[in-house]
């Protein structure tokens, strides 16, 4: 009986080839692709499930990362982080995705695995920061423009105001998370990214429940 993760991979790949001879459209393309690797986040997650368990909430973010020697023009590398809320535990899948390749969700693409048992969570921190791949990409556009500004000349202009804005819009809208406190604490701890989407906040939302009946569940002992 062949894989379930196979089969979602297979689908994956023929996506790939259809988008690279124009078959479908980027935007159907994107949709279908985001459809098909959050299935496969969740065959894989689903394959490490103890009997019984099963998965009450999930959370899918994208986040793109522009290094300093990367061109700014190029599409950037990205990582997927898919957050699976259980009974017992939570799950993080973690994975690079490359430009024009398609994902696997195995070792040909990074993807990492591990858990936090809902018994370790003690608390949720709010945290934020600068986007510092974003300023620096808008920053060396606005070099660019600035440097060659007489033989740009309307390109120039454009280019300038484009770097400007990415800078400020790194600078003015930092990235947000809520942060998991654990006991004891983990080198790398879990953070949901962006908290604000729908899924982000259900997934919040359930964690604070726990924690709630946790903390009834010691008082009650006491």
């Amino acid at each position: 009986m062949r894989n379930p993760m196979d089969e979602i991979r297979e689908d994956i790949r023929r996506l790939h080839l259809a988008h690279a001879r124009g078959d479908i459209k980027e935007k159907t393309f994107q949709r279908l692709l985001a459809q098909r690797t959050m299935d496969l986040y969740r065959a894989l997650v689903e394959g490490a499930l103890a009997p019984g368990e099963r998965i009450l909430k999930e959370h899918h973010v994208v986040e793109a990362h522009t290094r300093l020697t990367e061109s700014v023009l190029r599409e950037p590398e990205q990582t997927a982080t898919s957050l699976f809320l259980t009974q017992r535990r939570l799950l993080r899948v973690r994975s690079s995705i490359r430009p024009g390749q398609p994902i696997t969700a195995d070792h040909r693409d990074s993807t990492i695995v591990d858990e936090l048992p809902l018994a370790k969570i003690r608390s949720l921190r709010n945290g934020f920061r600068i986007r510092p791949g974003e300023i620096t990409a808008g920053l060396v556009m606005a070099t660019v423009a600035l440097v060659f500004w007489q033989w740009l000349e309307v390109t120039g202009v454009i280019l300038l105001g484009l770097g400007l804005l990415g800078a400020l819009h790194g600078l003015l809208m930092p990235t947000r998370w809520v942060e998991i406190s654990t006991e004891p604490t983990l080198k790398e701890p879990f953070r949901i990214l962006a908290p604000t989407k729908k899924s982000g906040k259900e997934l919040i939302r359930m964690i604070r429940m726990n924690l709630k009946t946790e903390e009834k569940a010691i008082l009650a002992k006491v």
